[in-house]
């Protein structure tokens, strides 16, 4: 009898071969394919020891050597090319099976993909999955969407290659169609927002504190052993601590000051600005590189010789390290409040019935966001699940109300001199408008009311009004 496989991976780049590869080292018979064959032959060469491999040259094969219900992993680059694998293996599957596709989609192209493919009684499964090539070698997290019948099958072989924490996967099955994909995509955007911030540490403890790159990489070292311990400031510190060996400068000093991004985190403020929820955070991470690539804008902007604070403010008041490590947490604290609220707020629009705890619980491991604190999320969450803001949370709000003093001192120093520090700015200005009892939003009410006569609501009474402003009187009148 032929041997058949329990799932294939399509797509043999480093995140499908380490994904087949990690299948494999768990026991289970992989199917592989590459539209390059010479790509399938090199994975079964290099690893055919690590498990039992199956690889196909052509798609019919590949689909052939698959048990039923057949399960396709596709980990192609994501658009255009996902389409097409799509296109060629759809016709050669039958009811009932699944299409997995493992890539860093936009979930309205999974939305739409999922509602094609069940029209042809086949399980799409848009899946986000974190971790990079080491994480999908060795246990990445992992975010898959679609149906529940599709996760009765897929689910135990995805649980399996997860990571793990305390015995339980950083697997869960988010929600239908394209859950899995939005989840990580705000992922994604967190991550951005998390990069910035600590970006901003180094820059501030350098510039205005004047350590080293080596004494901020042991800075970070100690962060990573407290409540700021996650696998970004882990990095950071390994990163920090490099030396160019062509030039024996700090690795820092040499690479170009130019951050590039693959459209996760833009997308993620895209979605956020169409559901009306206010990811500040992240949309300044994303602006900030925009504008450290912005070769053509920086160079202007030096040969104008853009002046910045007319002298130092001096000495700064206060233990910087300890401010900075604050500041840091509390922003942090407030990135991953406006992701939330954004996965919240998605899962009302499109039915999903996201489990925001859940979400908390597969990321405490295998993921780029991995952090300590994670684990105060989920319980944040199991409190509550219908909570509006993590900051309302017992432990989040002391330690943003612990933070502050120190926040508002380190954002008020990267002002004076002239440090550009958005992330920290943006997420300490979106903590004073939630804790305002009234808002300058009033004013622009009035404004919208004088110019286009788009009415507002009073505090005193019901209904909409209308001012009669090109009128000698100014009459209200109901609108």
């Amino acid at each position: 009898m032929t041997e058949k496989a329990q799932i294939g991976v399509t797509g043999l780049a480093v995140m499908g071969r380490n994904l087949a590869r990690n299948f494999a080292r768990h026991g289970h018979t992989v199917a592989v394919h590459n539209r390059s064959h010479n790509r399938t032959k090199e994975l079964v060469e290099e690893f055919g020891h690590e498990g039992t491999f199956l690889p196909a040259e052509s798609a019919e094969d590949f689909v052939a050597s698959l048990e039923r219900p057949r399960r396709v992993v596709i980990m192609v680059k994501a658009g255009k090319p996902t389409d097409a694998v799509i296109d060629e293996f759809a016709p050669l599957l039958e009811e009932g099976d699944m299409l997995i596709d493992a890539g860093n989609a936009h979930f309205a192209d999974t939305r739409r993909r999922e509602a094609a493919l069940k029209e042809r009684g086949l399980h799409f499964v848009g899946t986000g999955v974190s971790g990079g090539e080491e994480g999908a070698l060795h246990g990445p997290s992992i975010m898959p969407g679609g149906s529940k019948e599709s996760y009765e099958s897929l689910g135990p072989l995805l649980e399996d290659i997860s990571a793990k924490v305390d015995g339980e996967p950083c697997c869960v099955h988010v929600g239908p169609d394209g859950a899995g994909h939005f989840v990580k995509m705000v992922h994604n955007g967190i991550e951005y927002a998390d990069m910035q911030l600590i970006a901003e540490a180094y820059d501030l403890l350098r510039q205005a504190g004047g350590h080293t790159p080596e004494e901020i990489a042991g800075i970070f070292s100690g962060w990573n052993e407290g409540r700021l311990g996650s696998y970004l400031i882990e990095i950071t510190a390994e990163v920090l601590k490099q030396v160019d060996a062509g030039s024996g400068k700090p690795f820092v000093d040499i690479v170009l000051d130019r951050a590039e991004q693959k459209g996760t985190g833009r997308w993620t403020v895209q979605s956020a600005l169409d559901l009306g929820v206010p990811v500040s955070g992240i949309a300044e991470a994303v602006f900030a590189r925009a504008l450290s690539g912005g070769a053509d804008v920086r160079d202007a902007a030096a040969q104008a010789g853009l002046p910045g604070p007319a002298a130092s403010s001096g000495t700064y008041q206060g233990d910087l390290q300890a401010d900075v490590e604050q500041a840091l947490f509390a922003s942090k604290i407030v990135a991953y409040a406006q992701g939330f609220q954004q996965i919240q707020a998605a899962s009302a629009e499109y039915g999903w019935e996201i489990d925001p705890g859940a979400m908390a619980k597969i990321w405490r491991d295998g993921c780029i966001i991995r952090a300590k604190f994670l684990d105060f999320i989920k319980q944040a969450f199991d409190k509550n699940a219908g909570l509006p803001t993590l900051l309302v949370d017992q432990y989040f709000l002391d330690a943003v109300s612990g933070a502050q003093d120190a926040w508002r001192r380190v954002v008020a120093a990267a002002a004076q001199q002239g440090i550009p520090a958005p992330g920290f700015a943006s997420a300490l200005a979106y903590y004073d408008g939630l804790r305002a009892e009234r808002l300058p939003a009033a004013l622009i009410q009035g404004q919208r009311d004088f110019f286009g006569a788009h009415t507002y609501h009073r505090v005193d009474k019901d209904g909409s009004f209308h001012t009669l402003w090109a009128t000698d009187d100014r009459k209200e009148i109901d609108a």
